[in-house]
């Protein structure tokens, strides 16, 4: 962005779940390049450490928080612990997730379902449930949670997977009705097949230079994350949002 060129996310915090790589880095980055303080989670510190000097070189700000979402005592404590340094959280992207191990239903195991359901839906309710207090003290609270095509398919040995996230749309669809008549606006976004290491582990013989890149997918964050953006409840899908854009930029 060049000097002087207004940037449409200045003074507003941003929390990024799974940032310390894939879709959370490049949301992540985006978001400090419209000018949100953004504070990047992830289980371990060494890429945020990258990612935050990624984001001070684009001239914008971070704050690097280790968090493993499996330990859901800890995201309780999330909540109190960003009002007491910045009194309100005016954009939340729960991004981070796990695909687990693919495998019939029949034979999975209870490790295999509860890493899974703790990581992908139980962690983003208590994100929504402890900074929720934080999303209502914004003038324009927004989150955003990242769906996968698998929660509309029945797709053999995708069961577990499809399951946290058919769960979470329904979650987080319930939320966004219950905020209806407030400034707090809640969605999903479902990127579609990216270049990420999770693809990649789910699909090792695709070629990846066939699949858009998550710097690609990360614009779309940013328009969801404006407080003119006023969609609620919805399922954003990055390629038609994506040919939508460009028609539009044709007319």
């Amino acid at each position: 962005m060049t000097a002087g060129t207004s940037k449409r996310l200045e003074g507003r915090i941003a929390l990024v779940t799974g940032a310390s790589r894939g879709i959370g880095r490049a949301a992540a980055l985006a978001l400090a390049r419209e000018g949100a303080h953004v504070i990047i989670s992830a289980r371990t510190t060494g890429a945020l450490e990258e990612l935050d000097d990624e984001i001070q070189e684009a001239g914008g700000s971070a704050t690097i928080l280790q968090l493993d979402l499996k330990r859901l005592e800890k995201i309780d404590q999330l909540g109190p612990t960003l009002y007491q340094r910045w009194g309100k959280l005016d954009i939340l992207v729960g991004n981070a997730g796990i695909l687990g191990s693919l495998s019939p239903i029949a034979h999975a195991t209870d490790d295999a379902w509860t890493n899974v359901i703790s990581t992908n839906l139980a962690a983003n309710w208590r994100l929504i449930r402890t900074l929720d207090p934080l999303l209502q003290r914004s003038d324009a609270g927004r989150a955003m949670f990242v769906t996968s095509g698998a929660a509309s398919k029945a797709t053999a040995y995708w069961g577990i997977y499809a399951a946290s996230k058919a769960a979470l749309e329904t979650l987080v669809k319930t939320y966004a009705a219950e905020n209806a008549t407030t400034t707090v606006r809640a969605n999903l976004i479902n990127p579609g097949p990216t270049r990420t290491g999770m693809r990649s582990k789910a699909y090792p013989g695709e070629d990846p230079a066939t699949l858009p890149t998550a710097d690609d997918v990360a614009p779309l964050f940013v328009e969801l994350a404006l407080p003119s953006c006023d969609d609620n409840g919805v399922i954003v899908g990055f390629r038609q949002w994506r040919m939508a854009a460009a028609g539009a930029g044709s007319n």
